[in-house]
Protein backbone atom coordinates (compact mmCIF):
# COMPACT_ATOMS: atom_id res chain seq x y z
CA UNK A 1 0.00 0.00 0.00
CA UNK A 2 1.75 3.31 -0.81
CA UNK A 3 1.62 6.11 1.74
CA UNK A 4 3.39 9.51 1.09
CA UNK A 5 6.31 10.15 3.61
CA UNK A 6 5.95 12.52 6.38
CA UNK A 7 7.75 15.87 5.12
CA UNK A 8 10.93 16.34 7.52
CA UNK A 9 13.52 18.56 7.01
CA UNK A 10 16.93 17.88 7.91
CA UNK A 11 19.32 20.89 9.15
CA UNK A 12 22.43 21.48 7.64
CA UNK A 13 24.48 21.52 11.37
CA UNK A 14 26.50 18.74 12.36
CA UNK A 15 28.03 17.86 15.57
CA UNK A 16 31.27 15.33 15.02
CA UNK A 17 33.70 13.96 17.62
CA UNK A 18 36.66 16.02 18.51
CA UNK A 19 39.81 14.78 19.76
CA UNK A 20 40.96 18.09 21.29
CA UNK A 21 38.81 18.06 23.88
CA UNK A 22 40.75 16.92 26.89
CA UNK A 23 40.42 17.04 30.48
CA UNK A 24 43.00 16.05 33.09
CA UNK A 25 41.94 13.16 35.07
CA UNK A 26 43.81 10.75 37.84
CA UNK A 27 45.94 8.22 36.50
CA UNK A 28 47.34 5.02 38.62
CA UNK A 29 50.28 3.10 36.36
CA UNK A 30 49.83 -0.41 37.62
CA UNK A 31 49.22 -1.24 41.51
CA UNK A 32 50.51 0.39 44.52
CA UNK A 33 54.28 -1.63 44.09
CA UNK A 34 54.68 0.33 40.79
CA UNK A 35 53.05 3.57 42.10
CA UNK A 36 55.88 3.56 45.24
CA UNK A 37 58.69 2.60 42.59
CA UNK A 38 57.61 5.88 40.62
CA UNK A 39 57.07 7.79 44.14
CA UNK A 40 60.63 6.57 45.20
CA UNK A 41 62.17 7.93 41.90
CA UNK A 42 60.49 11.36 42.29
CA UNK A 43 61.82 11.86 45.96
CA UNK A 44 65.35 10.65 45.03
CA UNK A 45 65.56 13.86 42.79
CA UNK A 46 67.45 17.05 44.19
CA UNK A 47 64.60 19.94 44.81
CA UNK A 48 66.62 21.74 41.65
CA UNK A 49 65.85 18.72 39.54
CA UNK A 50 62.09 18.69 40.87
CA UNK A 51 61.59 22.16 40.12
CA UNK A 52 63.06 22.10 36.90
CA UNK A 53 61.08 18.56 35.61
CA UNK A 54 57.71 20.89 37.02
CA UNK A 55 58.20 23.55 35.55
CA UNK A 56 58.49 21.56 31.90
CA UNK A 57 55.52 19.88 32.70
CA UNK A 58 53.68 23.04 33.54
CA UNK A 59 54.99 24.30 29.78
CA UNK A 60 53.50 21.97 27.97
CA UNK A 61 50.26 21.68 29.71
CA UNK A 62 48.93 24.59 31.43
CA UNK A 63 47.51 26.02 28.28
CA UNK A 64 45.74 23.13 27.81
CA UNK A 65 43.55 23.33 31.11
CA UNK A 66 42.20 25.77 33.44
CA UNK A 67 44.43 25.29 36.47
CA UNK A 68 46.56 22.18 36.30
CA UNK A 69 48.25 22.62 39.26
CA UNK A 70 45.20 22.31 41.29
CA UNK A 71 44.44 18.56 39.41
CA UNK A 72 47.87 17.91 40.60
CA UNK A 73 47.59 19.03 44.14
CA UNK A 74 44.49 17.15 43.68
CA UNK A 75 46.02 14.00 42.64
CA UNK A 76 48.69 14.15 45.08
CA UNK A 77 46.21 13.88 47.83
CA UNK A 78 44.70 10.44 46.77
CA UNK A 79 48.64 8.70 46.65
CA UNK A 80 49.31 10.47 49.84
CA UNK A 81 48.60 6.72 51.35
CA UNK A 82 51.02 5.00 48.92
CA UNK A 83 53.61 7.88 50.10
CA UNK A 84 53.15 7.06 53.69
CA UNK A 85 54.34 3.24 53.11
CA UNK A 86 58.13 4.53 52.34
CA UNK A 87 58.14 6.23 55.94
CA UNK A 88 57.74 9.68 54.42
CA UNK A 89 55.25 12.05 55.60
CA UNK A 90 53.52 13.19 52.75
CA UNK A 91 52.47 16.95 54.55
CA UNK A 92 56.73 17.62 54.90
CA UNK A 93 57.49 17.34 50.87
CA UNK A 94 58.06 20.62 49.28
CA UNK A 95 54.96 22.19 46.78
CA UNK A 96 56.94 21.65 43.74
CA UNK A 97 57.61 17.96 44.88
CA UNK A 98 53.87 17.53 45.84
CA UNK A 99 52.71 19.01 42.49
CA UNK A 100 55.43 16.63 39.93
CA UNK A 101 53.98 13.37 42.18
CA UNK A 102 50.23 14.77 41.28
CA UNK A 103 51.47 15.09 37.70
CA UNK A 104 52.48 11.34 37.23
CA UNK A 105 49.16 10.27 38.76
CA UNK A 106 47.52 12.71 36.11
CA UNK A 107 47.00 11.31 32.13
CA UNK A 108 44.91 13.89 29.64
CA UNK A 109 41.43 11.69 28.49
CA UNK A 110 40.34 12.90 25.09
CA UNK A 111 36.35 13.14 26.16
CA UNK A 112 34.78 13.72 22.94
CA UNK A 113 37.26 11.22 20.30
CA UNK A 114 35.25 8.94 19.76
CA UNK A 115 31.66 9.75 19.35
CA UNK A 116 29.69 12.59 19.66
CA UNK A 117 25.81 11.34 20.27
CA UNK A 118 22.42 10.63 21.99
CA UNK A 119 21.59 14.53 22.32
CA UNK A 120 18.39 15.67 24.03
CA UNK A 121 17.54 19.70 23.69
CA UNK A 122 15.81 22.12 26.43
CA UNK A 123 15.27 25.77 27.18
CA UNK A 124 18.06 27.37 28.41
CA UNK A 125 16.91 28.84 32.15
CA UNK A 126 17.87 32.30 30.45
CA UNK A 127 15.80 33.92 27.88
CA UNK A 128 16.91 37.54 27.79
CA UNK A 129 18.32 39.58 25.44
CA UNK A 130 16.81 37.79 22.34
CA UNK A 131 14.61 38.65 19.39
CA UNK A 132 11.18 37.78 18.71
CA UNK A 133 10.23 34.17 17.64
CA UNK A 134 14.27 33.35 19.20
CA UNK A 135 14.62 30.72 22.09
CA UNK A 136 17.69 30.09 23.15
CA UNK A 137 18.37 26.25 24.36
CA UNK A 138 20.57 24.02 25.74
CA UNK A 139 21.48 20.74 24.13
CA UNK A 140 23.41 17.76 26.28
CA UNK A 141 25.11 15.04 24.23
CA UNK A 142 26.53 11.59 24.64
CA UNK A 143 30.27 12.03 24.23
CA UNK A 144 32.48 8.66 24.22
CA UNK A 145 36.43 8.95 24.28
CA UNK A 146 39.19 5.64 24.21
CA UNK A 147 37.92 2.88 26.34
CA UNK A 148 34.24 3.79 25.22
CA UNK A 149 33.69 5.57 28.57
CA UNK A 150 30.87 7.89 28.18
CA UNK A 151 30.21 10.94 29.96
CA UNK A 152 27.50 14.24 29.50
CA UNK A 153 28.78 17.87 27.64
CA UNK A 154 26.52 20.53 26.72
CA UNK A 155 26.17 23.08 23.90
CA UNK A 156 24.08 26.59 23.81
CA UNK A 157 22.61 27.72 21.03
CA UNK A 158 19.48 29.67 19.68
CA UNK A 159 16.44 28.91 17.61
CA UNK A 160 15.20 31.73 15.69
CA UNK A 161 12.43 32.90 13.98
CA UNK A 162 13.05 30.53 11.12
CA UNK A 163 13.38 27.63 13.23
CA UNK A 164 17.06 27.65 11.98
CA UNK A 165 20.00 26.78 14.83
CA UNK A 166 22.99 28.54 15.65
CA UNK A 167 25.37 27.47 18.22
CA UNK A 168 28.23 29.04 20.20
CA UNK A 169 31.52 28.12 19.86
CA UNK A 170 32.88 25.30 22.11
CA UNK A 171 35.19 27.05 24.86
CA UNK A 172 38.74 26.09 24.42
CA UNK A 173 39.11 24.42 27.60
CA UNK A 174 37.22 21.43 29.06
CA UNK A 175 36.35 21.37 32.92
CA UNK A 176 35.72 18.44 35.25
CA UNK A 177 34.01 20.00 38.57
CA UNK A 178 35.50 21.96 41.12
CA UNK A 179 34.24 20.23 43.98
CA UNK A 180 31.92 17.03 45.11
CA UNK A 181 30.23 16.48 47.92
CA UNK A 182 28.92 13.04 49.38
CA UNK A 183 24.99 12.49 49.95
CA UNK A 184 23.64 12.48 53.21
CA UNK A 185 21.75 9.19 53.03
CA UNK A 186 18.16 7.72 54.36
CA UNK A 187 18.34 4.48 55.88
CA UNK A 188 15.12 2.96 55.15
CA UNK A 189 15.49 4.08 51.47
CA UNK A 190 19.53 2.48 51.92
CA UNK A 191 18.22 -0.50 52.70
CA UNK A 192 15.70 -0.92 50.30
CA UNK A 193 17.64 -0.04 47.47
CA UNK A 194 20.29 -2.92 48.47
CA UNK A 195 16.73 -5.34 48.63
CA UNK A 196 15.80 -4.42 45.02
CA UNK A 197 19.71 -5.81 44.53
CA UNK A 198 18.98 -8.74 46.25
CA UNK A 199 21.39 -8.43 49.12
CA UNK A 200 20.85 -10.63 51.34
CA UNK A 201 18.90 -8.54 54.23
CA UNK A 202 20.96 -10.32 57.03
CA UNK A 203 24.20 -9.44 56.30
CA UNK A 204 23.14 -5.95 55.64
CA UNK A 205 22.45 -5.54 58.99
CA UNK A 206 25.85 -6.34 60.15
CA UNK A 207 26.14 -2.21 58.54
CA UNK A 208 23.60 -1.11 58.92
CA UNK A 209 22.85 -1.20 62.59
CA UNK A 210 25.86 0.82 63.22
CA UNK A 211 23.72 3.81 61.55
CA UNK A 212 21.22 6.50 62.44
CA UNK A 213 17.80 7.17 60.52
CA UNK A 214 20.24 9.34 58.25
CA UNK A 215 24.08 9.33 57.61
CA UNK A 216 26.75 10.64 55.93
CA UNK A 217 29.27 8.77 53.97
CA UNK A 218 31.95 9.07 56.64
CA UNK A 219 29.56 7.54 58.97
CA UNK A 220 28.68 4.51 56.98
CA UNK A 221 32.16 3.82 56.32
CA UNK A 222 33.05 3.99 60.13
CA UNK A 223 30.22 1.80 60.51
CA UNK A 224 32.07 -0.82 57.74
CA UNK A 225 35.16 -0.61 59.67
CA UNK A 226 33.12 -1.72 62.85
CA UNK A 227 32.05 -4.32 60.93
CA UNK A 228 35.11 -5.66 59.67
CA UNK A 229 36.80 -5.71 62.99
CA UNK A 230 33.90 -7.32 64.73
CA UNK A 231 33.02 -9.77 62.12
CA UNK A 232 35.68 -12.49 60.62
CA UNK A 233 34.03 -11.82 57.41
CA UNK A 234 33.69 -14.40 54.60
CA UNK A 235 33.83 -14.02 50.92
CA UNK A 236 30.35 -13.21 50.47
CA UNK A 237 30.29 -10.72 53.30
CA UNK A 238 32.98 -9.11 51.81
CA UNK A 239 31.14 -8.79 48.61
CA UNK A 240 28.17 -7.39 50.37
CA UNK A 241 30.84 -4.86 51.83
CA UNK A 242 31.92 -4.00 48.24
CA UNK A 243 27.76 -3.52 47.28
CA UNK A 244 27.07 -1.45 50.10
CA UNK A 245 29.96 0.70 48.92
CA UNK A 246 29.13 -0.04 45.53
CA UNK A 247 25.44 1.66 46.23
CA UNK A 248 27.01 4.53 48.66
CA UNK A 249 28.92 6.00 45.92
CA UNK A 250 26.33 6.41 43.19
CA UNK A 251 25.13 9.35 45.57
CA UNK A 252 26.84 12.64 44.93
CA UNK A 253 26.76 16.68 44.35
CA UNK A 254 28.98 18.17 41.61
CA UNK A 255 29.36 21.90 41.01
CA UNK A 256 31.30 23.67 38.09
CA UNK A 257 33.52 27.14 38.75
CA UNK A 258 31.46 30.08 37.99
CA UNK A 259 33.65 31.50 35.17
CA UNK A 260 33.43 28.13 32.77
CA UNK A 261 30.89 28.12 30.03
CA UNK A 262 28.55 26.11 29.26
CA UNK A 263 30.13 24.15 27.06
CA UNK A 264 33.08 23.70 28.65
CA UNK A 265 31.33 21.20 31.77
CA UNK A 266 31.74 18.10 31.61
CA UNK A 267 30.19 15.44 33.79
CA UNK A 268 32.12 12.81 33.65
CA UNK A 269 32.13 9.41 35.67
CA UNK A 270 32.54 9.76 39.22
CA UNK A 271 31.45 6.30 41.14
CA UNK A 272 32.39 2.81 40.86
CA UNK A 273 28.70 2.29 39.46
CA UNK A 274 29.42 4.69 36.28
CA UNK A 275 33.02 3.96 35.46
CA UNK A 276 32.06 2.83 31.88
CA UNK A 277 30.01 5.34 30.87
CA UNK A 278 26.74 7.55 31.49
CA UNK A 279 24.89 6.76 29.10
CA UNK A 280 21.89 8.46 27.38
CA UNK A 281 20.68 11.84 29.42
CA UNK A 282 17.08 12.21 28.99
CA UNK A 283 17.37 16.36 30.39
CA UNK A 284 13.70 17.83 30.99
CA UNK A 285 12.68 21.42 32.05
CA UNK A 286 10.03 20.24 35.00
CA UNK A 287 7.55 23.18 36.43
CA UNK A 288 6.60 22.15 39.70
CA UNK A 289 2.82 22.58 41.07
CA UNK A 290 4.02 26.09 42.55
CA UNK A 291 5.53 27.23 39.50
CA UNK A 292 9.14 26.73 40.22
CA UNK A 293 11.42 25.03 37.51
CA UNK A 294 13.55 22.25 38.34
CA UNK A 295 15.84 20.20 35.25
CA UNK A 296 15.95 16.83 35.76
CA UNK A 297 17.54 13.90 33.54
CA UNK A 298 17.59 10.41 33.92
CA UNK A 299 19.70 8.06 32.37
CA UNK A 300 22.20 4.90 32.95
CA UNK A 301 24.83 4.31 35.13
CA UNK A 302 27.19 1.69 33.40
CA UNK A 303 29.87 0.22 35.50
CA UNK A 304 31.05 -2.46 32.95
CA UNK A 305 29.14 -5.20 34.16
CA UNK A 306 25.88 -3.56 35.30
CA UNK A 307 23.42 -0.74 35.02
CA UNK A 308 22.10 1.62 37.65
CA UNK A 309 19.30 3.70 36.67
CA UNK A 310 20.04 7.50 38.26
CA UNK A 311 18.63 10.69 38.28
CA UNK A 312 20.25 14.27 37.66
CA UNK A 313 18.91 17.45 39.13
CA UNK A 314 19.96 20.80 38.64
CA UNK A 315 18.60 24.86 38.50
CA UNK A 316 21.31 26.42 36.89
CA UNK A 317 23.79 23.68 35.23
CA UNK A 318 26.85 24.36 37.90
CA UNK A 319 25.77 22.53 40.51
CA UNK A 320 24.03 18.99 39.95
CA UNK A 321 22.96 16.46 42.54
CA UNK A 322 23.03 13.15 41.36
CA UNK A 323 21.01 10.06 43.13
CA UNK A 324 19.81 6.53 42.00
CA UNK A 325 16.07 6.10 40.86
CA UNK A 326 14.71 3.05 43.21
CA UNK A 327 11.82 0.99 42.79
CA UNK A 328 11.00 -2.24 41.52
CA UNK A 329 10.14 -1.02 38.42
CA UNK A 330 13.57 1.41 37.85
CA UNK A 331 15.23 -1.42 36.57
CA UNK A 332 16.09 -0.75 32.76
CA UNK A 333 17.20 1.66 30.84
CA UNK A 334 15.35 4.35 29.01
CA UNK A 335 13.33 6.60 31.62
CA UNK A 336 11.95 9.66 30.17
CA UNK A 337 10.35 12.21 32.86
CA UNK A 338 7.01 14.37 32.30
CA UNK A 339 7.55 17.71 32.73
CA UNK A 340 4.79 18.42 35.06
CA UNK A 341 3.04 16.38 37.80
CA UNK A 342 -0.26 14.46 36.56
CA UNK A 343 -2.85 14.46 38.72
CA UNK A 344 -0.43 15.43 41.37
CA UNK A 345 1.77 12.62 40.73
CA UNK A 346 5.40 12.69 38.79
CA UNK A 347 5.09 10.55 35.91
CA UNK A 348 7.14 8.40 33.63
CA UNK A 349 7.90 6.44 30.59
CA UNK A 350 9.69 3.73 30.41
CA UNK A 351 10.49 0.15 29.24
CA UNK A 352 10.90 -1.76 31.85
CA UNK A 353 11.03 -5.38 30.12
CA UNK A 354 13.31 -3.56 27.72
CA UNK A 355 10.80 -4.24 24.48
CA UNK A 356 7.45 -2.44 25.39
CA UNK A 357 6.28 1.07 26.59
CA UNK A 358 4.96 1.61 30.12
CA UNK A 359 3.89 4.67 32.12
CA UNK A 360 4.89 4.98 35.77
CA UNK A 361 3.12 7.01 38.70
CA UNK A 362 5.13 8.17 41.75
CA UNK A 363 4.73 10.53 44.78
CA UNK A 364 8.39 10.58 45.10
CA UNK A 365 10.61 10.71 42.09
CA UNK A 366 13.31 8.78 43.47
CA UNK A 367 10.88 5.66 44.05
CA UNK A 368 8.63 4.02 41.05
CA UNK A 369 7.03 1.29 42.47
CA UNK A 370 4.42 0.17 39.81
CA UNK A 371 3.76 0.25 35.59
CA UNK A 372 1.02 0.26 33.25
CA UNK A 373 1.92 -1.12 29.45
CA UNK A 374 0.91 1.37 27.32
CA UNK A 375 2.70 0.50 24.14
CA UNK A 376 3.77 -2.63 22.13
CA UNK A 377 5.21 -3.07 19.00
CA UNK A 378 3.14 -2.99 16.17
CA UNK A 379 4.22 -2.30 13.00
CA UNK A 380 7.33 -3.78 11.17
CA UNK A 381 9.89 -1.19 11.53
CA UNK A 382 9.78 -1.58 15.18
CA UNK A 383 8.50 -5.52 15.68
CA UNK A 384 12.04 -6.20 17.74
CA UNK A 385 11.46 -3.46 20.13
CA UNK A 386 10.22 0.30 20.88
CA UNK A 387 10.89 2.98 23.49
CA UNK A 388 10.72 6.52 24.20
CA UNK A 389 13.26 9.07 22.59
CA UNK A 390 12.89 11.49 25.60
CA UNK A 391 10.22 13.16 27.65
CA UNK A 392 6.94 13.47 26.54
CA UNK A 393 6.18 17.12 25.61
CA UNK A 394 2.83 18.72 26.31
CA UNK A 395 0.99 19.93 23.18
CA UNK A 396 -3.01 21.07 22.94
CA UNK A 397 -3.83 17.55 21.32
CA UNK A 398 -2.03 15.55 23.92
CA UNK A 399 1.14 14.38 25.34
CA UNK A 400 3.52 14.23 21.69
CA UNK A 401 6.09 11.43 22.56
CA UNK A 402 8.49 10.78 20.24
CA UNK A 403 9.67 7.09 20.13
CA UNK A 404 12.27 4.71 18.55
CA UNK A 405 11.32 1.40 16.82
CA UNK A 406 13.93 -1.35 16.05
CA UNK A 407 12.95 -3.40 13.01
CA UNK A 408 14.96 -5.86 10.21
CA UNK A 409 18.57 -5.63 10.11
CA UNK A 410 18.55 -3.89 13.89
CA UNK A 411 17.28 -0.55 11.99
CA UNK A 412 16.34 2.21 14.14
CA UNK A 413 14.00 4.33 13.10
CA UNK A 414 12.05 7.57 14.92
CA UNK A 415 8.29 7.59 15.09
CA UNK A 416 5.20 9.98 17.19
CA UNK A 417 2.91 8.76 19.61
CA UNK A 418 0.27 11.29 21.31
CA UNK A 419 -0.81 9.99 24.43
CA UNK A 420 -4.28 11.51 26.61
CA UNK A 421 -3.26 14.78 28.54
CA UNK A 422 -5.36 13.69 31.63
CA UNK A 423 -4.35 10.11 31.16
CA UNK A 424 -1.27 9.25 29.52
CA UNK A 425 -1.77 5.59 29.91
CA UNK A 426 -4.24 6.04 26.91
CA UNK A 427 -2.38 6.02 23.83
CA UNK A 428 -4.86 8.91 21.33
CA UNK A 429 -2.84 7.60 18.16
CA UNK A 430 0.71 7.04 16.55
CA UNK A 431 2.68 7.04 13.50
CA UNK A 432 1.82 3.72 11.05
CA UNK A 433 5.74 4.96 8.72
CA UNK A 434 8.64 5.85 10.95
CA UNK A 435 9.14 10.00 11.36
CA UNK A 436 12.56 9.48 10.49
CA UNK A 437 14.85 7.08 9.33
CA UNK A 438 18.30 6.99 8.40
CA UNK A 439 19.71 8.07 5.08
CA UNK A 440 22.62 7.14 3.63
CA UNK A 441 24.82 9.31 5.36
CA UNK A 442 22.85 8.73 8.69
CA UNK A 443 23.39 5.15 8.40
CA UNK A 444 27.55 4.45 8.35
CA UNK A 445 29.12 4.70 11.59
CA UNK A 446 30.27 3.25 15.04
CA UNK A 447 26.65 1.57 14.98
CA UNK A 448 25.38 1.04 11.62
CA UNK A 449 21.53 1.90 10.68
CA UNK A 450 20.98 3.74 14.00
CA UNK A 451 19.10 7.16 14.11
CA UNK A 452 18.20 7.95 17.89
CA UNK A 453 17.16 11.14 19.98
CA UNK A 454 17.09 11.62 23.63
CA UNK A 455 14.73 14.66 23.97
CA UNK A 456 13.13 17.35 21.12
CA UNK A 457 11.56 20.60 21.76
CA UNK A 458 8.53 22.16 20.40
CA UNK A 459 9.21 26.10 18.45
CA UNK A 460 7.17 28.33 16.11
CA UNK A 461 4.98 25.61 15.12
CA UNK A 462 7.77 22.87 14.37
CA UNK A 463 9.07 19.84 15.95
CA UNK A 464 12.46 19.90 17.00
CA UNK A 465 14.62 16.51 17.09
CA UNK A 466 18.57 16.79 17.36
CA UNK A 467 19.52 12.97 16.56
CA UNK A 468 22.40 10.89 16.66
CA UNK A 469 24.08 9.68 13.25
CA UNK A 470 24.52 5.99 14.13
CA UNK A 471 25.83 6.00 17.24
CA UNK A 472 28.65 8.88 15.91
CA UNK A 473 27.86 12.58 15.32
CA UNK A 474 24.81 13.95 15.69
CA UNK A 475 22.45 16.75 13.79
CA UNK A 476 18.78 17.98 13.93
CA UNK A 477 15.76 17.80 12.00
CA UNK A 478 12.38 19.62 12.19
CA UNK A 479 9.27 18.65 11.30
CA UNK A 480 5.49 20.88 11.01
CA UNK A 481 3.02 19.89 14.07
CA UNK A 482 0.45 20.57 11.99
CA UNK A 483 1.89 18.09 9.14
CA UNK A 484 2.22 15.30 12.03
CA UNK A 485 -0.69 15.65 13.28
CA UNK A 486 -2.02 14.39 10.11
CA UNK A 487 -0.67 11.49 9.67
CA UNK A 488 -0.91 10.40 12.68
CA UNK A 489 -3.27 7.46 12.85
CA UNK A 490 -5.83 8.19 15.62
CA UNK A 491 -7.23 5.72 17.66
Amino acid sequence: MFRLAIQVKRKNIKFYPDSKRVIARFFLPGGDERAVSIISKILAMSEEDVRFTLNQVLTNFSQRHRNISKVYRKNFNKVKNIISKLDVEPELLSKSTKMLIGSYFTMEYSIESAAFFNPSIMEDPDQTSLCEGEKRVIVSFRATGEGHISSIVFRSGIIDINNDLVFKDPGELVDIPEAIKRHVYDKKAFVEKLSEMHIQESLVGMVMEYLNDQFTYGDLQASIAKAIDDNNLDSVQRKVIKDINWLANSHYEISFSLDTALSERVIFPISDTERNGIEDARFVRFTENDGSVMYYATYTAYSGFTILPKLIETTDFYTFKVLPINGEYAQNKGMALFPRKINNKYCMVSRVDGVNNYIMFSEDIHFWRSAIKIQEPQFPWQFIQIGNCGSPIETEKGWLLLTHGVGPMRRYCLGVTLLDKDDPTKVIGQTREPLLAPNDEEREGYVPNVVYSCGAIIHNGELIIPYAMADYASTFASVSLEELYRKIEYL
